[in-house]
């Protein structure tokens, strides 16, 4: 069967189309299901199929638009990380022992979107406890990069990315706390954004058997991903508010307009460089061509500033951070082995290994003197914000790398032009809009000589979301944005 016309439209276009009759949400949903009977074989994206129940919200949904109801996501098919709990469907996260549980509820985002006039038509893959920059995981295997099936699609939402890329569907969600939503947009060529931490409630986003709880992300949020900025949108205010049962753990949505129209109004800080993780050739070509461009059409660029945070502190605290909260759940040996491994550090060895051993194995107090350095990080760059309005860096140090399941992640190597480099240093560029809590929007900037998707992070003021994703709505429309990937471009 040839490629359906629907098959890489956007979520606004297909919106469109649904409102003037120009297809049904049936139609939509039997090409996405059939997209991904031909091709998912290879790729392996939707690990978990739910398409007697999308086939019947389809139908339902062609029965509202047939009555004239109009719902942001009405008929639209989309896929839905397996992190977030669906009413009958498996929640595994990876893990083995849990691959029979299944939740009674729907996450809270779920329901947010079903409620919208969205079609689930499943779950996308991910890694073990989503703790991985690729997707795999003995119950559902290997996910991989559309654009090279030897590669990874990113991680923990690379199943999404993969699906997006692969044109199953216009929209996706994901989850980031190490750039889970970022990365795999960027490995995959398309958008995804991270919203300001804790507007987006993510109860039912849940380890199992967990109860799914309102709970504070404390790094950790929920957003959207998508193949056009205009679609993040669409689905992040589907998303965002507080949860009903403690309205006091996330932002009401009542975001700031952005800051600026228009492309030339903007003030923005290009960043290529990182004091202790460099970028390689590709992903540098990358921004120095964004740079230009920008600079040709009126932007005020910034390839400097005094007002930037420092990068190298700014990482050793996210490394202490995020290992501190990810240590807790370590089992007893692993956390052995970091302790023992704490044990011998040196005073004076800063590196960022040695901040993830000194984050699993530190005291409450310790954390408590981290989040004050935080705060005054935070306020560092709300002052950088009165003069720029967003900062554009990496996502990661490379394109796509091969698949690597070499089982002891602080063993792997990541090449760099030629030089390797401890694979969880890459935590790097992805924190430095996590630790503070900023949005930030992946922005695809085309393909790399060898074929493999390169793009950029747009990073924003805090709750003020909607000037990224304009920003990289206009970047979209000046530059290009998402490219199919050759060999599913059928």
């Amino acid at each position: 069967m040839a490629k359906s016309e629907w098959s890489f439209k956007s979520a606004v276009e297909l919106s469109a189309a649904l409102t003037t009759k120009k297809v049904s949400a049936v139609e939509l949903t039997r090409d996405a299901i059939d997209r991904i009977e031909r091709h998912d074989g290879k790729i392996n994206a939707v690990c978990v199929r739910d398409f007697d129940r999308a086939l019947v919200a389809a139908r339902e949904a062609d029965a509202g638009l047939a009555r004239g109801e109009r719902k942001p996501l009405l008929g639209l098919p989309l896929t839905i990380k397996e992190s977030f709990n669906i009413a009958g469907l498996p929640t595994t996260w990876g893990f083995v022992p849990q691959k029979d549980f299944k939740p009674v509820e729907d996450a809270l985002a779920v329901l947010r979107i079903k409620q919208a006039g969205g079609v689930i038509l499943g779950k996308t893959n991910v890694p073990i406890g989503l703790g991985d920059w690729q997707s795999y995981n003995d119950i559902y295997g290997t996910t991989n990069n559309p654009y090279d099936l030897g590669r990874t699609p990113g991680g923990s939402s690379g199943g999404s990315s993969a699906a997006l890329a692969a044109g199953y569907c216009a929209l996706a969600t994901g989850s980031d706390i190490g750039g889970s939503l970022r990365v795999p947009a960027f490995h995959c060529g398309i958008f995804a954004h991270k919203p300001t931490i804790n507007l987006c409630a993510a109860r039912g986003e849940t380890p199992p058997p967990f109860p799914a709880i309102p709970r504070e992300g404390d790094l950790a949020v929920i957003g959207p991903m998508a193949r056009t900025a205009a679609d993040l949108s669409l689905l992040l205010d589907v998303m965002a508010g507080p949860d009903p049962l403690d309205a006091g753990l996330a932002y009401k949505l009542d975001l700031p307009a952005a800051r600026h129209q228009s492309l030339r109004d903007f003030r923005v800080l290009v960043i290529e460089s990182h004091p202790l993780l460099p970028t390689d050739r590709d992903v540098r070509g990358a921004i120095d061509k964004l740079a230009t461009d920008l600079t040709k059409a009126g932007v005020t660029v910034a390839r400097e500033s005094t007002l930037l945070p420092d990068f190298a502190e700014t990482s050793r605290l996210y490394m202490r951070m995020l290992l501190s909260f990810l240590g807790a759940f370590f089992p007893p040996d692993e956390l052995a082995d970091a302790q023992a491994g704490a044990s011998q550090l040196s005073p004076e060895d800063r590196s960022l290994g040695a901040e993830r051993l000194r984050g699993i194995t530190a005291s409450h107090r310790a954390w408590v003197f981290d989040a004050g350095a935080r705060a005054v990080l935070r306020a560092q760059w709300r002052a950088l914000f009165k003069t720029f309005d967003a900062v554009i860096c990496p996502i990661m140090p490379t394109p796509a790398f091969p698949h690597d399941h070499s089982p002891e992640q602080r063993l792997r190597r990541i090449d760099i032009d030629g030089t390797d480099y401890p694979y969880s240093d890459q935590l790097a560029w992805p924190g430095i809009a996590t630790l503070p809590g900023l949005p930030a929007t992946a922005v695809p900037l085309g393909l790399s000589k060898d074929g493999l998707p390169v793009g950029v992070q747009i990073v924003g003021p805090f709750l003020e979301d909607r000037t990224p994703l304009k920003l990289a709505e206009l970047i979209e429309r000046e530059f290009g944005g998402f490219t199919p990937p050759p060999l599913f471009d059928d």
